[in-house]
């Protein structure tokens, strides 16, 4: 029990800026924390909602619950987002393109993508609504926990991408997919708050899952791994399309 207590610690301390104290750092706990990843993107999505129920424009409440959500965690899977778009951008073999992802400065790549995607996320979540952001804010954590699975190896020997890459049984992973999925069964039926989804709300996190998974495997492919900038992209591309989806067809 003391193991699974530090890795929620090690999810929240890492994944959010909510003050815990983190009493151990290992491949062990790290793992359970990936693990773990959802439920506290679960508590991100919910407090980010706060400023969908201001009364105003919704794509106002929407830009501000972005923004709170940046700050919550940090703006980090931002960063990471724009970091990748930089090191593929530029074309670069794989230990060049790390170093371009590991320099402080953005680059024309980054500042696109960033601006491309919180664009599209405003407007979606304007549409969509809050029950979307906390079903993308989860799934972009779970795309987490896939990433960490046994397999996907760390592009570094050193950093974020080296203490969690492969710390996940595949087992694991799938037994939280289900669960996840089928939460969003239970709140998109008829029976559920956000009964007027239906299935656009499972589907919406089988989306944002599959993109995240694309972006992934290319990244593996041409990094050799996983980083934390490429753990951070993960989550905002699962997120947005999680986003879009609940957009579109919800």
């Amino acid at each position: 029990m003391a193991g699974w207590v530090d890795g929620v610690r090690f999810a929240v301390g890492t994944l959010s800026v909510f003050p815990v104290r983190v009493n151990r750092v290992d491949r062990e706990v790290a793992g359970r924390a990936m693990l773990l990843a959802p439920p506290a993107g679960l508590l991100l999505g919910a407090v980010s909602c706060l400023p969908l129920t201001l009364p105003g424009s919704p794509l106002l409440g929407a830009a501000l619950a972005l923004g709170l959500l940046a700050l919550l965690t940090r703006g980090l899977h931002l960063d990471g987002l724009a970091d990748l778009a930089d090191g593929l951008g530029s074309g670069r073999p794989a230990v060049q393109a790390l170093e371009v992802m590991k320099k402080s400065d953005i680059g024309p790549f980054g500042v696109l993508t960033l601006v491309f995607t919180l664009i599209v996320q405003c407007a979606a979540l304007a549409e969509a609504g809050p029950v979307a952001l906390v079903a993308a804010c989860v799934t972009g954590r779970l795309a987490l926990t896939w990433a960490c699975t046994r397999g996907v190896p760390p592009a570094r020997p050193e950093g974020l991408g080296a203490m969690v890459a492969g710390t996940v049984r595949p087992a694991a992973a799938l037994v939280a997919t289900l669960v996840v999925v089928g939460a969003a069964v239970l709140l998109g039926g008829p029976w559920g708050p956000a009964g007027g989804y239906g299935l656009v709300l499972p589907l919406a996190v089988l989306a944002g899952l599959g993109t995240a998974s694309g972006l992934l495997a290319h990244a593996v492919r041409r990094l050799g791994g996983v980083t934390g900038d490429v753990l951070g992209a993960l989550v905002e591309t699962a997120a947005t399309a999680v986003l879009v989806v609940c957009a579109v067809f919800g």
